[in-house]
């Protein structure tokens, strides 16, 4: 089984003729609202891959509409508490080459507690799967939990915040990162950890890194991009539900990049997300 601390964040996506300029006034070419926040991203990603998915979080008086569709998605929505803060949203722009910029407002994600993690984790134990990002609070207490009663912790260092990783670093069994975030981490330690990490790099594939060992690099697929928002957190959810099957590495890496290659010729995050069947036969004509 895979749990899931995450966020739940509602998007406002505004499509742009080019990303805006300090001091520009921009007019947008289209808006749309909808489900997002990595956690739950990473959610709807792992459930539509197959997954076993239970999600931990909060929403605010606003957010009834997304721990709905978290749910249709095939998410377990037993342990998303509502709350008066409202929820986490965010603001993405899209440009005409499908790259984005994101301000994001953490709003309810920062009121889960250990006390909720704990509930969530109580019939939790080895074999199973705890996912986190850094867009929730409890981080430091559910990945010392997770990692004493035996779970694999899959950390995304995401937003990076060098602080967030230190603290939650001798729990993590898997760190993933895009390019960006591990060169910020080897700036601020001065190396990169000697961990089990996965570093994405976008159109250039992905490597999973274990100390002493060879990297196993996972070349890309080569698509058309339509919106790449989310496409980190198809990759990661997708992965997690591959190795929570019991898929090896070399092939969890392939059906991750092969989701997220699928994901990113579609419009929008969560909804964006391929299923398992979809990946499977991308994949049986390559």
């Amino acid at each position: 089984m895979l749990l899931n601390l995450g966020s739940i964040n509602i998007d406002h996506v505004y499509r742009v003729p080019h990303l805006p300029e300090p001091g520009e006034t921009l007019g947008a070419q289209s808006y749309a609202m909808g489900l997002g926040g990595k956690g739950a991203n990473q959610s709807v990603a792992a459930a539509r891959a197959g997954a076993r998915i239970l999600h931990i979080g909060a929403i605010g008086p606003e957010g009834h509409w997304a721990r709905a569709s978290m749910a249709d998605f095939g998410v377990d929505v037993t342990h998303i508490a509502k709350g008066e803060e409202p929820s986490g949203h965010a603001i993405i722009y899209v440009d005409a080459g499908a790259e984005n910029v994101i301000v994001l407002y953490p709003g309810a994600n920062r009121c889960v507690t250990g006390a909720d993690v704990a509930s969530a984790l109580a019939e939790a134990g080895p074999g199973d799967s705890l996912l986190m990002q850094n867009e929730t609070s409890a981080q430091v207490e559910a990945a010392r939990l997770a990692a004493e009663k035996g779970l694999r912790v899959i950390y995304s260092a995401a937003p990076f915040d060098l602080e967030a990783v230190q603290a939650v670093l001798p729990h993590v069994s898997l760190l993933v990162m895009n390019e960006g975030e591990a060169a910020q981490l080897r700036a601020g330690l001065g190396a990169l950890p000697q961990v089990e990490m996965i570093v994405t790099k976008g159109a250039k594939g992905a490597e999973w890194l274990s100390p002493g060992a060879e990297p196993l690099v996972t070349p890309p697929f080569k698509v058309e991009p339509v919106d790449t928002t989310g496409a980190g957190d198809c990759f990661i959810g997708t992965l997690a539900a591959a190795l929570d099957a019991g898929l090896g590495r070399e092939e969890a890496m392939r059906r991750a990049s092969a989701a997220a290659a699928i994901q990113v010729t579609r419009p929008g995050a969560s909804q964006a997300m391929p299923t398992a069947e979809e990946v499977t036969a991308f994949l049986s004509d390559r």
